[in-house]
């Protein structure tokens, strides 16, 4: 898996997109900084679309070891005093 946090000094590359003209008229009367935005958002969707693709690659060893642990038990069951 891929690390999923921004290095803050990774140099910076331009991209050309195109957005909705009203979208972007808006943003510049708030004077919201398109660039944060974009990168705080897609860095938000890359950790959720790298979280479900974890658990989608490692549904059958969570589903057995749930399995293991309704017939055996956790290792502390024993150790727990609640």
């Amino acid at each position: 898996m891929t690390p999923t946090t921004l290095n803050p000094v990774a140099p910076k590359r331009s991209a050309n997109l195109s957005i909705n003209a009203e979208l972007l008229q808006q943003a510049k009367q708030l004077n919201i900084n398109l660039s944060q935005t974009l990168e705080q958002r897609l860095s938000e969707i890359i950790r959720q679309a790298q979280r479900e693709q974890w658990l989608t690659e490692n549904k059958d060893a969570l589903e057995d070891y749930n399995r293991r642990i309704e017939v055996s038990g956790a290792f502390s069951d024993g150790l727990r005093r609640f």
